[in-house]
Order: structure tokens, then C-alpha cells, then sequence
């Protein structure tokens, strides 16, 4: 009696199968992704200029190791930055480099906070050993800042915020918006970071 011969199993599918499945789990599986802060880079000034600076004009914020927000050498909330940095900004005690005072300003005119929102500087250090998220949210509130008092001047010129200027260019790319926007970022320009001072004794 003749044996029954087994078919053999076609094995010719299966590294098809494999690749399937291999690009099957490279989809499907989620990679963690380090988040960065989103912030345009200053162009490169091929004549880079000192820029001289009173210590009215400097608002320093510091960070310590605690996580500990100081402006100066005053302890304060994280609620309180966006208050301080406004006023800071905004304070028009004074002229800017072509001898003009800040009539749009709303400030107190203390004589120690800034001249001018042209040469309101502010920085930001942090101590190697604080939290990424602190510095986060010091920056977020120094935006904020920046953000309300060019709201608030836009509503007073144009009966539309700043943000709402914004919005609008960007679906129309209208030249008459972004000469809006150009003028309210010239009014009150963000000046935050690290730059070359040399520091006046005034």
C-alpha cells in the first residue's frame, strides 16, 4: 500500500506577512518626543551695536534652585510676574533713544522702572538645578504681559486686539494688517534674554 505523499506548506506569503506586521507596530506604536519652546531667533546683526542700558531699564528675574521666583531681591508668586512685568514695561517715565516720551503709556512714571517700553529689557536666569516647567512659566507670564499691553493699545487705535490683528493677517496676508501689527510691536517691543550691556551709573 502507497504511502500518501503530504503537501508541502507554502512558506513563499510568509515573510510578506512579516513585513505587514512589522510596519503594522511601527505605525501604531507612539515614540516619546522632547517638547522645546517655540520662539522666532533674532537675525544675526552683522554690526552688532552696545547697548547701554540704566538699571531702571533692566527688570531681572531670577529663578533659584527651589523654584523660587525673584524679581530683584523681592520673593514673588508667579500670580504676581504678569502684574510687575506691565508695569515695568509700561511705565513711560521717561524718553526713548531719540529724546520721544511714551504717550500711549499708562504707567505711574516711577523713577525706578523703566524710561521707556523701547528700552524696557527683561531677564530671565535660572539656576542649573531649577525645573524646565518653572522656566516655562515665567516666560508664559512675561508673554502674557507683552500680549495684554498690546491688546489694550490696538483696542484704543484700531477697536481690535492685538491677537485679533494677528488672526486676520493671516487668513487675508493683508499689508495694511501687518503695517497694524508693525506699529503695536514698535510701541511696545519684546525685549527679553541675554544680550550684550554695558551698564550705566546713572
Amino acid at each position: 500500500m502507497k504511502r500518501k505523499r503530504l503537501s508541502e506548506i507554502n512558506a513563499g506569503s510568509m515573510a510578506d506577512i512579516a513585513f505587514l506586521l512589522l510596519i503594522f507596530f511601527l505605525v501604531t506604536t507612539t515614540m516619546d518626543i522632547d517638547k522645546g519652546i517655540f520662539r522666532k531667533m533674532a537675525q544675526k546683526d552683522e554690526n552688532p551695536s552696545t547697548l547701554e542700558l540704566n538699571n531702571r531699564n533692566v527688570l531681572e528675574i531670577n529663578i533659584n534652585r527651589n523654584n523660587e521666583i525673584l524679581v530683584g531681591d523681592d520673593l514673588i508668586s508667579i500670580k504676581e510676574l504678569s502684574a510687575i512685568t506691565q508695569n515695568f514695561i509700561d511705565n513711560g517715565g521717561g524718553k526713548d533713544t531719540k529724546g520721544n516720551v511714551c504717550d500711549w503709556c499708562k504707567g505711574q512714571k516711577k523713577n525706578n522702572l523703566s524710561d521707556h517700553p523701547t528700552k524696557a529689557l527683561i531677564t530671565i536666569t535660572a539656576d542649573r538645578n531649577a525645573k524646565y516647567e518653572t522656566y516655562v512659566a515665567v516666560l508664559d507670564r512675561v508673554h502674557y504681559a507683552y500680549t495684554k499691553l498690546r491688546n489694550t493699545l490696538a483696542l484704543q487705535l484700531y477697536r481690535k486686539t492685538y491677537v485679533e490683528l494677528e488672526e486676520k493677517f493671516k487668513k487675508t496676508r493683508s499689508n495694511q494688517i501687518l503695517e497694524k501689527v508693525k506699529l503695536i510691536r514698535s510701541k511696545y517691543p519684546m525685549l527679553i534674554g541675554d544680550i550684550e550691556t554695558t551698564m550705566a551709573s546713572k
